[in-house]
């Protein structure tokens, strides 16, 4: 199950720190009056920003694990939400998708550009279509897209800050953004959110 970290840090900042190590969690979120076992489970690595590490504990009691992701840090994909921020822009201003993919990854063949441009523009157009039932004083009347929603709010960068405006509802809210699995219909599912040692947890992949 994915926690909110609450923390100033930028991804850069974060490795720097490693902010990781300083990351608590007082009580199990199942059992907060104890007793069943609840410890922390060492830490996992993401795959960007290279050096990041993910803090995790254990209720052996739940048969749960509870990672904390920094406010900085997408969630289930790799990288910052403000690098996502970035390549969204791109292709909100960009006279095209193809042109967005060409500025943003022209490292791999433009068919692939263009699948990693969209899903990240998808996802968060997804997010902030959301945001304006659940904001409806602050985005009823704003286009769900990231400019629009930064001048609505004031916040630049924005994904960092809706991290803590959304704070009620991340568990409802789909990735990069919220916490809930993809897939799941913006319900979290207890059995997805479980994983193993090792790299980002799945779903990541992005």
């Amino acid at each position: 199950m994915l926690l909110r970290l609450r923390t100033p840090f930028t991804g850069e900042q974060y490795v720097t720190e490693q902010g990781w190590l300083k990351a608590s969690l007082t009580c199990c979120p199942l059992h907060p009056a104890g007793g069943c076992g609840f410890a922390r489970h060492g830490s996992y690595a993401r795959k960007r920003p290279w050096g990041a590490r993910i803090a995790r504990w254990y209720c052996p009691l739940g048969h749960r694990t509870f990672s904390l992701i920094p406010d900085c840090l997408a969630a289930r994909w790799p990288g910052t939400l403000q690098t996502v921020e970035v390549a969204v822009m791109t292709a909100e201003t960009a006279p095209s998708l193809v042109a967005a993919a060409r500025i943003l990854r022209p490292d791999i063949e433009e068919a692939g550009a263009v699948r990693w441009v969209r899903r990240r523009k998808d996802a968060v157009g997804d997010c902030l279509h959301r945001l304006r039932g659940l904001l409806p004083d602050l985005l009823t009347d704003c286009a769900p897209t990231v400019t629009a929603c930064q001048i609505a709010l004031g916040q630049t960068p924005l994904l960092p800050a809706l991290r803590e405006i959304t704070a009620p509802w991340l568990d409802q809210l789909p990735p990069p953004l919220g916490f809930a699995h993809r897939g799941s219909g913006g319900a979290s599912s207890p059995s997805l959110d479980q994983h193993t040692m090792g790299p980002d947890p799945p779903g990541s992949g992005a």
